[in-house]
C-alpha cells in the first residue's frame, strides 16, 4: 500500500544517517510530497523536533520508530471495520463520491465480500445519469447472482433506491448497496439529489441508510479534503473507502482525511481483483509506507 510515500520516506533514512535538523527537513518535505497535508504534516515534523531537542532519540533509527508510531497514532482512531447489523434486514448501504473513484467496482467488490460471508443482497442502480454505471452494475449482477433493481437513464434516483429498499424488505435480504451518481448537470443538483435519496429511505425505514460509504481516490490528494466536505454536508458520510493505492498513489491524504474528519476508514483498494478492496489497518499502512521501520 502507498508504496510512493515508501519510496520517498524510505531511502530519507539511508541519506540522512544524522540525527539533525537535515532530517526533519527531509522528512517534512516527504510527508508534504505525499499529500499528508500541511497541517498534519507541521504537527508531525513539531513534535518529532520538541522530543529530537529533549534528546529522546539515540539516533536516526529510534526516530524513524518514533515517527512510524505517531503516524499509526493519526490512523488508529478511524481504522474502524464496517459492521452490518443483523438486526437491520436489510442493512442499507448508500454509496458516494465523484465520477472515476472506482465507486461501482468498489460496489461489485463489496457485493462479492458480502456473498462470500453467506449474506444475501441487492443492488440498487442508483446513477442514472450515466447509462454505463448501470450497465455495469447489471452486468455484475448477472455474474455473480445478485439482484440489480434498475429504472431506465435519466430516472429518478430516489425511486430507484425507494424500490430496491421495498423489493430487498420484501425478500429479506440482509444487504442492499445503493449507486448514486458522482456527477450532474450542477453540483448543487448533486448533492439535492443524494440528500432526497437518504429522505426517501427514511421514509420507508427510519433508520436507513445504515452506512453512506463514501469512495475517495487516494491519488487526488488534498483535493479528496473538499470532495469529502460537501459530500458529508450533504449526506452526513459514516465511513470512507480510499481507493488506487496500488504503488503508484501518494497515499498520504489519508492521514489528512483523519485529522480533519475522524470519519472512520473502513476499506483500502489496492488493486483490481475483488481481494485487493481490504479492511482498513492503521499499522499495515504505515509500515508500508516505512518499509525500512520493520526491522527497526
Amino acid at each position: 500500500m502507498g508504496s510512493g510515500i515508501a519510496r520517498g520516506l524510505g531511502g530519507l533514512f539511508a541519506r540522512n544517517p544524522r540525527l539533525d535538523d537535515d532530517l526533519l527537513d527531509a522528512i517534512e518535505t516527504a510527508l508534504l510530497t505525499a499529500d499528508v497535508g500541511v497541517t498534519a504534516t507541521t504537527g508531525l515534523v513539531e513534535s518529532l523536533r520538541r522530543r529530537m531537542k529533549a534528546r529522546e532519540f539515540a539516533d536516526a533509527a529510534a526516530l524513524r520508530t518514533a515517527l512510524r508510531g505517531e503516524l499509526v497514532a493519526i490512523l488508529e482512531p478511524v481504522a474502524r471495520p464496517l459492521v452490518i447489523d443483523p438486526a437491520a434486514k436489510p442493512f442499507v448501504i448508500l454509496t458516494v463520491g465523484v465520477n472515476g473513484v472506482g465507486k461501482t467496482t468498489t460496489i461489485g467488490k463489496l457485493a462479492r465480500r458480502f456473498k462470500d460471508e453467506g449474506k444475501s443482497l441487492m443492488l440498487a442502480a442508483g446513477d442514472t445519469f450515466r447509462a454505463a454505471a448501470v450497465a455495469q452494475l447489471q452486468a455484475w449482477g448477472e455474474r455473480n447472482g445478485v439482484a440489480v433493481v434498475a429504472q431506465g437513464q435519466d430516472a429518478d434516483a430516489a425511486s430507484v433506491a425507494f424500490d430496491a429498499l421495498q423489493a430487498a424488505r420484501a425478500r429479506g435480504t440482509d444487504v442492499l448497496i445503493a449507486d448514486t451518481a458522482g456527477r450532474l448537470h450542477t453540483q448543487q443538483g448533486l448533492m439535492a439529489e443524494l440528500s432526497k435519496i437518504k429522505r426517501v429511505l427514511g421514509k420507508l425505514d427510519g433508520s436507513a441508510p445504515h452506512e453512506v460509504l463514501m469512495v475517495i481516490d487516494g491519488t487526488t490528494g488534498q483535493n479528496a479534503l473538499s470532495q469529502l466536505r460537501h459530500f458529508h454536508q450533504a449526506a452526513d458520510v459514516t465511513g470512507l473507502v480510499v481507493t488506487k493505492l496500488d504503488g503508484t498513489a501518494k497515499g498520504g491524504v489519508v492521514f489528512a482525511l483523519a485529522r480533519e474528519f475522524g470519519i472512520p476508514i473502513r476499506f483500502a483498494g489496492i488493486g483490481e481483483r475483488p481481494e485487493d478492496l481490504r479492511v482498513f489497518d492503521a499499522e499495515a499502512f504505515v509500515d508500508a509506507l516505512l518499509p525500512e521501520a520493520l526491522g527497526a
